[in-house]
């Protein structure tokens, strides 16, 4: 019997959920939590907090580049994700021990020096877990049949991990014990990495050729570019898309909790992720994988209108219902995109894609839409008083600013269709025919003399 390219074993659904939820919960403290922590606890400079996550960026996707290139030519993912997340989840609980010292000489600065120092060891060991090997590993154990299926949950889990984190643990942070919060998230981290070493299936994976600095190098090359288009373009959309969001998420819950003066916050928050998940995952079930721009164009739309409602809504429930089309529409595009790009990965390089995928997704938007945010923020120039303290606090602004620059995604989306639309046969790619680890080809790929894979030559 044919195995059904479109099947998803339960085992595997357990380990996709499971490894990308525990991720979402570390990267929700890095994200969101850790600033609330510099702001609360260190300095209220919003350009602390673009910098702390360019930074951390930066760190991921070095990180990214070199563990995802070096887990192609191994041929393995299970030791990489593994070990990775019992060091991740260390350094996550060692954000608690970082704290201003007034006996310290310029406590504020060596604080922050200090926490931005440890933000990027964090982060350059969880994105070598999470971002290079559980996605490529995602990527060898699914098919193009069903990606769109599996990206569209995954694209939910950091709202998920979001809405533990705050339902569970965010009391613990009200009463300022931050040591006990990432004390916790980095413990539950390290536990599901000595898990993973006994439970996660893995298969070994065509090795790429040449030498480990040209694996590292490879997807960088011009020629590279040239020869897959359609990959290059679909990732910058997604790099305009993430650079939009950026604007406003590292802000989102100072926004909600200082400048709208929601006590319930947590209780927004939760409303947004739940509504916003659930939407993700029926619209990804939409996606016609022959023609996913349709989808993809239509649910730009509604995110930038999700940003538009957002700059003017007040109150718990117009908030929660402008973020449950914000969030839930920028999930949908990026599920879209996600499974683009897994679909036109060469199958020997699947850990070197995540370095290009995070330069995408990761260090542009990180480096660029915090920034915006901080100078949108720092423009407005409000404030609040906070025990006879004066504190820059975030504005609506933000908002239209992230609008403005997702409308742009529209111009990589439509040169992304041209492109499929002169493409005349459909990318080939090597799937998994079954979850027991063997291996059905599509068709045969051959590779052009500097090593590339080029999209005419993966179809032939």
């Amino acid at each position: 019997m044919t195995p059904n390219p479109a099947h998803v074993s339960g085992r595997l659904w357990l380990w996709v959920v499971l490894l990308g939820l525990t991720g979402q919960l570390a990267w929700t403290v890095e994200n969101m939590y850790l600033n609330v922590f510099i702001h609360e606890t260190i300095t209220d400079d919003p350009t602390v907090i673009a910098t702390l996550v360019a930074a951390s960026a930066a760190a991921a996707t070095l990180a990214t580049l070199l563990v995802g290139a070096w887990s192609d030519r191994v041929g393995r993912r299970r030791e990489f994700i593994a070990v990775g997340y019992v060091l991740w989840g260390i350094t996550t609980a060692g954000f608690g021990l970082v704290g201003v010292d007034s006996s310290v000489p310029n406590a504020v600065a060596v604080a922050v020096i200090s926490i931005v120092v440890l933000d990027c060891v964090m982060s350059f060991l969880g994105s070598g877990a999470n971002d290079a090997a559980y996605q490529a590993w995602v990527t060898d154990q699914t098919t193009p049949a069903n990606r769109a299926r599996v990206d569209g949950v995954i694209q939910t889990l950091p709202l998920l991990g979001m809405l533990i984190v705050f339902g569970a643990l965010d009391p613990i942070t009200q009463a300022g014990n931050w040591t006990l919060f990432f004390a916790l998230v980095g413990g539950f981290t390290a536990l599901v990495g000595v898990i993973a070493w006994f439970g996660v299936r893995d298969e070994a994976t065509p090795q790429p050729s040449g030498s480990y600095l040209s694996s590292v190098l490879h997807g960088l090359r011009p020629s590279t570019v040239r020869a897959n288009p359609r990959l290059y373009v679909t990732l910058l959309a997604w790099a305009v898309l993430g650079t939009s969001f950026q604007i406003v998420l590292p802000y989102l819950i100072i926004y909600v909790q200082k400048y709208l003066q929601i006590d319930a916050y947590a209780v927004v928050l939760a409303g947004v992720l739940i509504g916003a998940s659930v939407l993700s995952v029926l619209g990804s079930r939409r996606i016609d994988p022959r023609k996913p721009l349709e989808r993809g164009l239509l649910a730009l739309g509604l995110y930038v209108l999700g940003c538009v409602l957002m700059f003017t809504a007040r109150g718990m429930v117009p908030v929660i219902l402008a973020g449950i089309v914000m969030m839930g529409c920028f999930l949908i595009v990026g599920a879209t995109l996600s499974a683009m790009v897994r679909n036109l990965t060469p199958p020997d390089r699947a850990g070197q894609i995540q370095g290009l995928r995070m330069i995408a997704v990761i260090l542009v938007p990180s480096v660029i839409g915090p920034f915006i945010g901080a100078a949108v923020i720092s423009g407005a120039a409000e404030t609040y008083v906070e025990l006879g303290v004066v504190k820059t606090v975030p504005t609506p602004w933000i908002f239209p600013a992230a609008a403005l620059v997702a409308a742009l995604t529209v111009l990589p989306l439509l040169a992304l269709r041209r492109l499929h639309a002169g493409s005349e046969e459909p990318v080939a790619v090597v799937s998994t025919g079954s979850t027991t680890g063997e291996r059905t080809t599509t068709g045969e790929r051959s590779t052009s003399g500097d090593g590339t894979t080029s999209d005419e030559e993966m179809a032939r």
